[in-house]
């Protein structure tokens, strides 16, 4: 483990006790990782006050409606074979439509916006469209950053994606690239800023309920991209 991940994961609490009182005793004498940490911690706080009000709002009544079973179903069976989204899936289904609602405000109206709409949905365009395209995680260019790649419960292609004023996630249909969901950037957060916790939390709920086995590594992504995301 580097000396950066180790302090991320002393951020997140995953230390052991001796490595964890070594972590400390380092920034008692280091200002800057001191401000580091504290920059960080702020962050999650705005997160976390940004975020909590609309993954414990309560579940519309016209989504509630499937959950209410007319026999006993064993949930426990059903979450295995993923068949029925759980209460965590639908509350970050309520956050991305939460989101979707305020694209405009995030982002630019102009040609080359990230994003366009058509027939009711929300696809990829401009730079946007063109990394998810071409770039690998492996070999990242431009303004947009490429995260994970994986196939989701119908077997198509999703990636998830991080740009200077949001993050999202897209999966393939029809030979574009469909937004299935895209999270504001926390106020003040630059584009090249990594948070300790690292993909934002509605975001990775979103991708936990979307992916159907693990993520690509490099060799299968580059070589999902050679044959056209299919």
């Amino acid at each position: 483990m580097t000396e950066d991940e180790k302090f991320f994961a002393w951020l997140d609490g995953e230390l052991g006790p001796a490595e964890a009182a070594e972590m400390e005793a380092k920034l008692a004498v280091d200002p800057r990782l001191a401000r580091l940490a504290e920059q960080h911690r702020a962050l999650g706080s705005r997160l976390k006050s940004a975020f909590d009000p609309i993954a414990t709002a309560p579940v519309p009544n016209h989504l509630q409606a499937p959950l209410r079973p007319s026999e006993v179903i064993d949930f426990a069976a059903t979450k295995r074979a993923r068949s029925m989204p759980s209460l965590p899936q639908w509350a970050a289904m309520a956050a991305t439509l939460a989101i979707g609602v305020l694209v405009g405000t995030f982002v630019p109206q102009r040609t080359a916006a990230p994003v366009e709409m058509q027939g009711g949905n929300l696809y990829a365009a401009a730079a946007l469209d063109h990394a998810l395209d071409t770039q690998l995680a492996s070999a990242p260019v431009g303004r947009v950053r490429i995260g994970l790649t994986f196939r989701d419960h119908a077997g198509e292609i999703c990636r998830s994606f991080t740009q200077s004023a949001s993050s999202g996630l897209a999966c393939r249909n029809g030979g574009r690239w469909l937004v299935r969901g895209l999270f504001a950037a926390p106020e003040g957060q630059a584009s090249d800023y990594r948070m300790a916790a690292g993909m934002n939390p509605n975001l990775a709920t979103l991708v936990d309920s979307t992916i159907a086995g693990g993520p690509f590594d490099a060799a299968a992504e580059k070589a999902a991209r050679d044959e056209g995301w299919r």
